[in-house]
């Protein structure tokens, strides 16, 4: 199997960047309080990683894939608890883009890849605790189980 280049790892982590967002939307509104607001940091973060990726690749000469209409999510959101559960598999969905992008990218590239894939797996972690789910931690963030 070809290794993606450093720019299509970069765009598939944008595109996952953008499904994040999407979800941020649904997921914030079933929270209320210090959930709520996490969310809401949750969402600028990935806004943040989104903006800076359309700017990289546009800049770069690669393909800067579009955002959708909508996403597909996993599972219905209908409540606090599939909010929060659907946070942490945001995150960790998320990361596993990003631990994807290592394996593609040096350099600068690389430090971008491993600064969303520890942030996301901080990220997923906390909403974890927030949910009560155990364990709390993954032993390799962004990896398939």
């Amino acid at each position: 199997m070809r290794q993606p280049s450093a720019g299509e790892a970069l765009a598939a982590a944008l595109s996952a960047e953008y499904a994040a967002i999407y979800a941020y939307g649904r997921i914030g509104v079933r929270l209320n309080g210090a959930a709520r607001d996490a969310a809401h940091q949750a969402e600028a973060a990935h806004r943040r990683r989104r903006d800076a990726l359309v700017v990289q690749l546009s800049t770069a000469a690669s393909t800067v894939p579009p955002d959708r209409a909508g996403y597909a999510l996993p599972f219905p959101v209908t409540d606090r608890a599939s909010a929060l559960r659907l946070a942490v598999e945001v995150e960790e969905r998320t990361a596993a883009h990003w631990r994807a992008a290592l394996a593609s990218t040096t350099g600068a590239d690389r430090d971008q890849a491993l600064a969303a894939l520890v942030d996301y797996a901080v990220r997923a972690t906390k909403w974890r605790k927030t949910a009560g789910l155990t364990p709390p931690t993954v032993a390799f963030p962004g990896r398939p189980t």
